[in-house]
C-alpha cells in the first residue's frame, strides 16, 4: 500500500479537477502529483478542493473529503473566500469563526489520522490593482492560519509573500486570485 495524499481547499486547489481526466485538475495538484509519481508510482493524491469553499466548508466536508480517505499527508490551503466574504458584507473573519474552524479543523485531524498537515496561507495579487485593498485582510486568514498550524504542530507556508515577491503578476494569475501554470508550478515547488 502506497502512501495517499489529500489536498483541501478552494478553487485554487479545485482547479477544475471535476473536468480532467484523472481528477486532479490543472493545478498545482496535478503538479505535484505528476512529480511525485515519477519517483513513487504508487502514491495516491487526491484533489478535494471545491470552488467557493470557505474554511467552514472545509469544515463540514472534512468527513466526507478527507478523514474517511485515510490520508498519511493533508494539505490545506483556504481563507481567499473568507476575505472575500469580508470585503463584500464586512462580516469580519472573526464573525465567520475563521481561526476557530481552522483549528477545529487541524484538531479532528490530528484526533482522527496520523497524517502530516501541510498548512498554506492565502494569497492574492494587487493586479487587477483593486485587489490590493484586500492584502491586509489577506494577512490577517494569513496569521490566523499560521498561528492554527503552530497550534497542532503543522508546516507552515506563507504563499503570499512567496508568490508577490516576484512581481510578475501577469505570469502568476489569471485575475487575481486564480493561478496560472507558471503561478501553480511555484506553489507546487
Amino acid at each position: 500500500v502506497g502512501m495517499k495524499i489529500v489536498f483541501i481547499g478552494d478553487s485554487i486547489t479545485d482547479a477544475n479537477h471535476n473536468y480532467s481526466d484523472d481528477a486532479l485538475g490543472e493545478g498545482y495538484v496535478k503538479i505535484i502529483a505528476d512529480e511525485l509519481r515519477k519517483s513513487y508510482p504508487e502514491i495516491e493524491i487526491l484533489n478535494k478542493g471545491h470552488d467557493g469553499f470557505t474554511v467552514f466548508g472545509l469544515w463540514k466536508f472534512l468527513d466526507h473529503d478527507c478523514i474517511s480517505k485515510k490520508p498519511d499527508v493533508v494539505s490545506v490551503l483556504i481563507g481567499c473566500n473568507d476575505v472575500s466574504i469580508k470585503m463584500s458584507t464586512g462580516k469580519s473573519l472573526e464573525d465567520q469563526g475563521f481561526q476557530e474552524y481552522y483549528e477545529k479543523i487541524l484538531k479532528k485531524l490530528r484526533k482522527e489520522t496520523e497524517a502530516d498537515i501541510i498548512c498554506m496561507g492565502p494569497f492574492i495579487f494587487p493586479h487587477p490593482l483593486e485587489f490590493a485593498n484586500w492584502i491586509p485582510e489577506i494577512k490577517r486568514a494569513e496569521e490566523m492560519a499560521r498561528k492554527a498550524a503552530e497550534k497542532y504542530d503543522a508546516v507552515f507556508v506563507p504563499l503570499h509573500d512567496v508568490l508577490n515577491e516576484r512581481k510578475d503578476y501577469e505570469k502568476l494569475t489569471t485575475d487575481g486570485t486564480h493561478l496560472t501554470m507558471y503561478g501553480a508550478r511555484i506553489v507546487a515547488e
